[in-house]
């Protein structure tokens, strides 16, 4: 049974997630405006919007930074955090769902299931974050509600709980029919809220078999509805609610809402069902982290010693914000609070209620709170945050690797310095990206997650900055693994220099390994395992063998790329009674296993990403052609409204310049987006240096 009288069951912590142009910015800009936070509709087409504030969004029209807002619906509040849609920012879509409750999944009623609402939905299954679906822009050409629960059912594999009915279809859609009560909403041309009424004749009939549908579905997975079901044959309106409620918490059903965000119509159901069916913090488990070893939990209680996760980092020009969920206890403004990565304290100057970028004050945060800190030095996204007395290490958001990459330089040789702060700054705010110096080249090389994601930063640099950047042509991040191995590979390591000398006898074995290898250590790719028998190599030895194993996957013989995909067998060695030491057989591992990976079959391998290409039937032809001259192979072809959506998988490298190319083969028409599969053998004639 629910406590109503602690007040975290009134709060919602919840994200809206999407594939890119579904709407998501645009729903939540109606929940501000509905809820009375704001008292203007932003729109994204006119750079008016709360939580795409930053200038290049508002430029480019899309998401780019997570927004984190806070409003309140009927005695809750709602703290919400608006995510990008476009693939390159899925890191951000990782930081958010890591320290959400729940989340609202927004679909375009023409296209249904697209590319990246399939990546974001898989990310909130990984955190087993609770959602509801709301199938948006009802008043679109070729919008259906049906097409688009099957697109969900088939692609995403959830039991969609369909708990509303159109009313009207496409530019006459005007509202909906409440499923669970009975009841029409209505809203008029230019109203601000809906006309509460009958189910219309027309609909009675249809309401009533998909009532009959919603209550058999809730029955079915819910032994307290299926006890009701079987005595009275149908359920209650109250009982639906509750099963609904616990269905959606329990991640076994989804329920599905529908609406036209930009008109305003669908946007009070949605709030009531984010209200209703959406965990609070009491409702999910307490969170669990570390310390010296042993796992401890940590309840959702304003009582209870404090531990909070940094999210986000924003470093404004006027000091850094640091976004925070408490998932326990309190924290008071000049708190002094334990960064328990950096193994420092740090202390709390303000705290803020945080929409967007505005910001009020408050004393205090609790557990369930979202907030920004300011005052915090060092902590950075993914840090734990908890009290100095109970120290506790929370799991961090986990942080893609780039794929992509560019040379800076600051055109000036004085602005060096200035532009080596810069991106340190940036790597700050965005865990995805890195910088690294080329030991060759002496070059700065920026990576990432794509070319926008690269573009977008380089142009923050620019802006934030004032500084004048030369940027190089975008390159990938290769692999390479093993194609044919070596076995017996015998390497000795000996150093004799005066004093103790080195001396370590390795035989290797390096074979391809394949993901559903069942043994050893699995990480990067590579597994480690000893087969010597007879104590021959002790076993402090042989785990200096494998570090030195690792040390030698940074650099493979083909370009210098990281090594992937192999596994390494110990097979025999010797040791000298006083040369042999840790250091002695971590060399022996590194420059063996350099020397066995020269010996070896070697494959080059980049990385391969699936486009959704959606174009006027009229232009597929030439779309085709120039897919296969990018070494694409497709994958898929179908029709949907009139419009052609080609499915593809193309190497990254032959993708840069594409959506200019793509533009001027449709005429502007067209629109791919992108998303990440893994890595494919290259061409043998591709072996670029890295």
């Amino acid at each position: 049974m629910r406590n109503h009288t602690n007040p975290l069951t009134t709060v919602r912590n919840l994200g809206i997630l999407a594939h890119v142009d579904a709407g998501k910015t645009t729903v939540t800009e109606r929940i501000l405006y509905t809820t009375g936070t704001t008292y203007k509709r932003g729109e994204v087409h006119d750079g008016t919007t709360v939580t795409d504030f930053d200038p290049q969004e508002r430029d480019r029209g899309i998401t780019i930074f997570a927004a984190a807002v806070s409003c309140s619906w009927d005695g809750h509040r709602i703290n919400l955090i608006d995510t990008p849609g476009h693939v390159d920012f899925a890191d951000e879509v990782e930081r958010s769902l890591r320290v959400l409750d729940g989340a609202v999944a927004v679909f375009d009623a023409v296209a249904g299931v697209e590319p990246q609402s399939e990546s974001v939905w898989r990310q909130a299954d990984r955190h087993g974050v609770p959602r509801i679906a709301f199938v948006n822009k009802m008043d679109r050409a070729g919008a259906d509600l049906d097409t688009a629960v099957i697109s969900i059912r088939e692609r995403l594999h959830p039991v969609p709980l369909v708990v509303q009915l159109p009313i009207g279809a496409e530019d006459g859609f005007t509202g909906v029919v409440d499923l669970v009560r009975m009841r029409a909403l209505v809203w008029a041309d230019g109203a601000e809220t809906a006309e509460e009424g009958p189910v219309p004749d027309v609909l009675r009939e249809e309401a009533a078999h998909r009532r009959r549908l919603l209550e058999e579905a809730v029955a079915e997975r819910h032994p307290a509805a299926l006890e009701e079901f079987c005595d009275r044959e149908a359920l209650t309106a109250a009982t639906l609610v509750d099963a609904l409620r616990d269905l959606t918490r329990g991640g076994d059903g989804v329920v599905v809402l529908c609406g036209s965000a930009y008109r305003n119509r669908g946007v009070e159901p949605l709030l009531d069902a984010v209200v209703s069916y959406l965990p609070s913090p009491l409702d999910v488990p307490p969170v669990r982290g570390t310390h010296d070893g042993t796992e401890q939990e940590r309840p959702a209680d304003p009582a209870a010693p404090m531990a909070a996760l940094a999210f986000k980092v924003n470093a404004t020009p006027t000091g850094r914000l640091t976004y925070l969920r408490v998932y326990s206890g309190t924290i008071e403004k000049g708190d002094t609070v334990w960064d328990a990565g950096t193994r420092r304290t740090e202390r709390v100057g303000r705290i803020l209620r945080v929409r967007a970028d505005r910001h009020d004050p408050l004393e205090r945060a609790v557990a369930g709170d979202i907030v920004a800190v300011v005052g915090l030095k060092s902590a950075r996204a993914g840090s734990t945050l908890c009290a100095p007395g109970a120290p506790l290490v929370l799991e961090p958001p986990g942080v893609a690797e780039p794929v992509v990459h560019v040379a800076v330089e600051a055109r000036r040789s004085t602005d060096t310095d200035r532009l080596a702060s810069a991106l340190a700054r940036l790597t700050e705010e965005d865990p995805s990206l890195a910088v690294r110096t080329d030991s060759e080249t002496g070059q700065t090389v920026l990576s990432g997650m794509g070319e926008l994601h690269l573009e977008v930063a380089m142009e923050r640099v620019r802006r934030e900055h004032g500084l004048e950047v030369a940027v190089g042509r975008p390159g990938v991040a290769y692999r390479e693994t093993v194609g044919e191995g070596v076995t017996g590979f015998v390497h000795r390591h000996v150093k004799q220099d005066g004093g103790a000398g080195q001396f370590a006898h390795v035989v290797l074995d390096v074979e391809p390994w394949e993901e559903d290898a069942e043994v050893g250590s699995k990480d990067g790719g590579f597994v480690f395992r000893s087969a010597v028998v007879g104590g021959r190599v002790p076993q402090e030895f042989v785990r200096a063998v494998e570090a030195g194993c690792r040390d030698a996957l940074a650099e493979g013989p083909l370009g210098g790329h990281p090594v992937t995909g192999l596994r390494v067998t110990l097979t025999d060695g010797q040791t000298h009674v006083k040369d042999s030491s840790d250091t002695a057989f971590r060399t022996a591992g590194r420059f063996g296993l350099r020397d066995a990976l020269r010996a070896s079959e070697m494959v080059l391998l980049e990385p391969v990403v699936e486009v959704t290409v959606t174009v006027p039937e009229d232009a597929v032809g030439g779309v085709l052609g120039d897919l296969a001259a990018r070494r694409g192979r497709v994958t898929g072809s179908e029709t949907r409204a009139g419009a052609a959506v080609v499915s593809a998988t193309v190497p990254l490298a032959e993708l840069f310049g594409y959506a200019t190319r793509l533009r001027s083969r449709t005429q502007g028409r067209g629109t791919f987006t992108a998303r990440p599969i893994g890595y494919a053998p290259a061409p043998t004639a591709a072996t670029p240096a890295r």
